[in-house]
């Protein structure tokens, strides 16, 4: 017979052994890992080479008591929860217990349909110590050039998103932040949270677009054992998993209709029930919500709940396309090279090649700029980044250096950056704009030419050719 899946790793210390082992034993067959010990003195040793969840020590034993091996047990693991079995039920002793870190106490003679429940509930709570831990040390790795709020830029636009957020992080308003894809919505709920009185609580984000509404809803409220076809055992919400600290809700226009007037009651009362319960419970959790579009239309279109937008759209934060604050490239870029260093030394980017990054229009936002430069750093020769080892969609989107169809006055002979992109005009006017030809006519790398097209200002000479007799961008041949 298979052997059933671990519901847990326990650690029982009483001295009383008969009690002890009859209590592994019992605990055992309902699918937990269980030790035990008689002697309080060796539990240390024990917990230090042992991965345990849950302690259950008596309270009375001869040299260390419960209190004081509990206390032990916690400073060796933190995560650790800790439940006094006890035969003196007074209020001054379980009062004791709790302020020595105890998740709950257990008073002798106890029934095991009394002492599970308990036990379930403290291995969901070592659950979230241990989720809540490895968070952080994620957290703690990360770099950023901003010490304060992560966020990168001293535009003015920028300036101006970063004072939006030192003034609505110390509440507990609901934000919307509105952004097109890539903008940094995250990064900017992350900097909400850790400005916050809740920082020392759980920053939780779903996105909505990644999960079905059935999924959904358990997912944000959890659910009950049985509620529906799967669900096995009962599950935690992120509402739950959240408590006290931060949810952060990405893509919420995706959300259903339905799943829309449960997160409206949520923002209203603070009120939900999970699937399949009829069990009233309270969020303590504040809700930042995100959009790469606009609600408004959404509305408007009856998709979104107008009630719903209201009671979202409090505080409202924009963040800006990287279109609109380019002045922040050389910022971005050094930033990355830094975060997002590829090999042992540090990479730095040419004139040419930062003049290119400065030029694009980034549909893609801040994600695109990271991705580019994690690639440039792969292409490269050497540790310097040159306009060669960009893609070659960040050369098609530069603006023309002459009018649409007219002729700049002839290069002078000496005149040798001159005489070179009036040869490039003439190729492209010749092939029609086509780069594949053009590039063949003139010898070189279609790269190379891109590089020539970037460096004279002539994106626009890969347009057909017009009325005009020319292709956009590339004036008539003068001679």
């Amino acid at each position: 017979m298979p052997k059933s899946t671990n519901r847990g790793n326990l650690l029982v210390v009483d001295d009383e052994v008969e009690l002890m082992r009859a209590l592994c034993e019992t605990l055992g067959e309902q699918g937990f890992e269980v030790r035990g010990l008689s002697d309080p003195a060796t539990a240390p040793e024990v917990l230090r080479e042992g991965n345990f969840d849950v302690l259950l020590s008596d309270l009375m034993m001869p040299g260390t008591d419960g209190i004081q091996l509990l206390r032990q047990a916690l400073a060796i693991d933190p995560s650790l929860v800790g439940i006094i079995m006890t035969g003196q039920g007074t209020i001054q002793t379980a009062v004791e217990a709790m302020k020595s870190g105890a998740f709950d106490y257990i008073l002798k003679p106890f029934r095991l349909q009394n002492v599970l429940p308990i036990i379930d509930r403290a291995m969901e709570v070592r659950r979230l110590r241990v989720e809540n831990v490895r968070l952080r040390s994620i957290v703690k790795e990360l770099t950023f050039e901003s010490p304060r709020y992560h966020i990168v830029g001293s535009s003015q636009i920028v300036r101006k998103v970063t004072q939006m957020i030192e003034k609505v992080a110390a509440t507990d308003a609901t934000v919307l932040v509105r952004g097109l894809s890539g903008t940094g919505k995250e990064l900017v709920a992350r900097a909400i949270h850790g400005n916050s009185s809740r920082r020392d609580r759980p920053l939780v984000t779903v996105n909505c677009a990644t999960l079905q509404e059935t999924l959904l809803e358990s997912e944000l409220f959890g659910h009950e054992r049985g509620a529906f076809t799967g669900a096995d055992k009962a599950k935690l919400g992120l509402f739950e998993v959240a408590e006290g600290g931060t949810l952060f809700i990405d893509e919420v226009a995706e959300m259903a209709p339905t799943l829309q007037a449960k997160l409206l009651r949520v923002l209203e009362d603070g009120h939900y029930r999970r699937v399949g319960s009829t069990q009233e419970r309270n969020a303590d959790v504040r809700i930042v919500a995100a959009t790469n579009k606009p609600l408004e239309e959404e509305v408007k279109a009856s998709r979104f709940r107008e009630d719903l937008f209201f009671r979202l759209n409090v505080i409202a934060i924009t963040l800006p396309a990287l279109k609109d604050r380019l002045e922040d490239i050389p910022e971005l870029v050094a930033h990355f090279l830094k975060t997002r260093q590829m090999g042992k030394t540090p990479f730095t980017v040419d004139s040419q090649a930062m003049k290119a990054l400065c030029s694009y229009d980034w549909p893609g936002n801040i994600r695109e700029l990271a991705n580019v430069l994690e690639r440039a750093q792969i292409l490269a020769e050497g540790t310097t980044i040159t306009v060669d080892d960009l893609p070659e969609n960040l050369f098609l989107t530069g603006k023309p250096a002459s009018v649409m169809g007219v002729a700049p006055p002839p290069p002078s002979p000496d005149d040798l950056d001159g005489v070179e992109r009036r040869h490039v005009i003439d190729v492209l006017r010749r092939h029609d704009g086509n780069k594949v030809h053009a590039a063949k006519a003139l010898g070189i790398s279609r790269r190379t030419l891109y590089r020539l097209i970037e460096k004279y200002g002539l994106a626009d000479a890969t347009k057909p050719t017009g009325d005009s007799g020319v292709a956009s961008g590339v004036p008539k041949s003068t001679t």
